[in-house]
């Protein structure tokens, strides 16, 4: 265990250490100007943030991905669809109302109603995604129409009040910080267990799809929200993102407060894995252990995280966007973009989602390939957002011509990689880009006098859209390699005098 637990922190330590020295160096430039205190600040975040995401990522590892896949099967072996529907609707309902990024976004626009609303389309849209396993329906089909949906409703919601285009950004936001280092992890399990049990040529397939569905259930019922209310949404205090004068209380104020969330959800998770395990599972005794000793690193390490990421970098982030927007919009997009190459490897549920990918798909989608596609496709996300911030254009510029491409690529890769990509959209949107990111963002807003909910949010929303183009891509150059090589292979074998039968195949 010990030396597992130094793997994943060395792991973490990698993934840490590019942000924290980019801080760092850009500190040492006239661009950006942190106090000794700042500093301190940030560096002792950093490494707690190391130890967080190594106690987590092991903690997953152990316990949150074995409990998914444990009742995932349990729920299908019982053939009772009922029960598999009505336990999955409370299951996402639940962990969603607990989810610690969705309040910390909650918190920053003072709505509590948006909670409700988000954990009703989470909960509506892990049932459809059940749904699609069992019966094997197509994803790319079902998204198309779900997000042909979602647009008719955001104009909708303009055309019945201007004003909602303040919400906009919000509702695309509030899909891709709801599938946090909780539910990511326990969810994707979920469907592989419900996958591997029903079988078929296409289980591995079949298993992707239920994050990138459980994402588009919150952004459609905020904009619902936005329709028939207002949602009284305001926009964030800046005076919060400022670093308090008393760090030491301001820290125990926040352990204290990451504590009982995390508490909240982690206890939803395993008292609903115990109700199944005593009532359908009835896994042995040493079974049991491993998943709680499982829990108790996910809960220590999430903790951890959730708290360094709140103290020491939504202050630093928040100043370094107001600190660049002031300096050169210029060097607030490039500074922008170098984050997005490297934030996404401090997410910890990208390491599950990559862990995972790479086992189920037998090394064919890598580890690497993974990272490399997301890095790239979170750093044109906030180059982009960053960009709409200082020209103030809506962010549906962005969304409708990217989901079009993004869908519209669904349809000529291999359907493996569209149901990863849009898994891979709602995973990179982490806490870390609710709370260094999005602070990044509404510094530069501030900075250039922009509008903070029409302006600053949407970055989230394109954080989690990005990827979707950058892995279908990846999975399309893969799909030109492989024909490539089986021309190649069949050429050896027919001789250099078929060649033009080769070229005609």
């Amino acid at each position: 265990m010990k030396k597992l637990l130094f793997s994943k922190i060395k792991e973490s330590l990698i993934s840490i250490l590019p942000i924290t020295l980019i801080v760092i160096i850009l500190n040492l430039t006239p661009l950006i100007n942190l106090t000794a205190g700042e500093i301190i600040t940030f560096s002792v975040s950093a490494l707690f943030l190391i130890l967080g995401i190594g106690f987590f990522t092991l903690g997953a590892d152990i316990a949150m991905t074995p409990m998914g896949e444990q009742v995932g099967a349990g729920l299908t072996k019982s053939k009772n669809l009922k029960i598999l529907v009505l336990v999955c609707f409370a299951l996402g309902f639940l962990i969603t109302v607990a989810e610690p990024d969705l309040t910390v976004l909650a918190n920053q626009v003072g709505s509590k109603l948006i909670i409700i609303f988000v954990a009703l389309g989470v909960g509506a849209f892990l049932v459809l995604s059940i749904l699609k396993i069992v019966f094997k329906k197509d994803l790319a089909s079902m998204l198309v129409y779900f997000y042909m949906v979602l647009f008719a409703l955001a104009l909708l919601a303009l055309s019945v009040d201007p004003e909602n285009f303040n919400l906009i950004p919000l509702s695309f936001d509030s899909g891709g910080v709801t599938t946090g280092p909780i539910t990511v992890p326990f969810i994707m399990a979920l469907g592989v267990g419900i996958a591997n049990t029903i079988g078929g040529k296409n289980a591995n397939e079949n298993s992707f799809g239920l994050v990138a569905m459980c994402s588009v259930g919150p952004i459609l019922a905020v904009l619902l929200l936005s329709v028939i209310s207002g949602g009284d949404i305001s926009a964030p205090n800046v005076n919060d993102y400022l670093l308090p004068e008393n760090i030491f209380k301001s820290t125990l104020h926040t352990l204290v407060s990451t504590t009982k969330d995390v508490s909240i959800a982690l206890g939803l998770v395993v008292a609903f894995f115990f109700i199944i395990n005593f009532v359908l599972l009835k896994l042995p005794k040493k079974k049991i252990i491993q998943i709680l000793i499982g829990t108790a690193f996910t809960y220590v390490g999430l903790i951890v995280f959730l708290t360094a990421v709140h103290v020491g970098f939504m202050p630093i982030g928040f100043k370094m966007g107001k600190e660049l927007a002031s300096t050169s919009p210029v060097a607030v997009t490039i500074v922008g973009f170098v984050l997005g190459l490297v934030v996404v490897l401090a997410e910890p549920a990208v390491h599950v989602l990559n862990k995972q990918v790479e086992e189920i798909t037998q090394g064919t989608v890598s580890k690497k390939a993974m990272m490399i596609a997301l890095s790239v496709g979170v750093g044109l996300s906030i180059c982009l957002s960053v960009i709409r911030i200082i020209f103030g254009f809506s962010i549906l510029y962005y969304l409708i011509p990217g989901y079009l491409i993004s869908l519209g690529l669904s349809f000529f890769v291999p359907k493996i990689y569209t149901s990863i990509a849009f898994d891979s959209g709602g995973v990179a949107s982490g806490p870390l880009t609710s709370t260094f990111i999005l602070p990044f963002a509404i510094g530069a807003c501030v900075a250039l006098g922009g509008n903070i909910l029409s302006d600053a949010f949407g970055i989230v929303a394109m954080v989690a859209m990005t990827p979707l183009i950058t892995i279908q891509l990846l999975g399309f150059t893969s799909l030109y390699k492989k024909r490539f090589s089986e021309k190649l292979a069949m050429k050896k074998i027919l001789g250099e005098e078929d060649d033009q039968i080769i070229r005609f195949l």
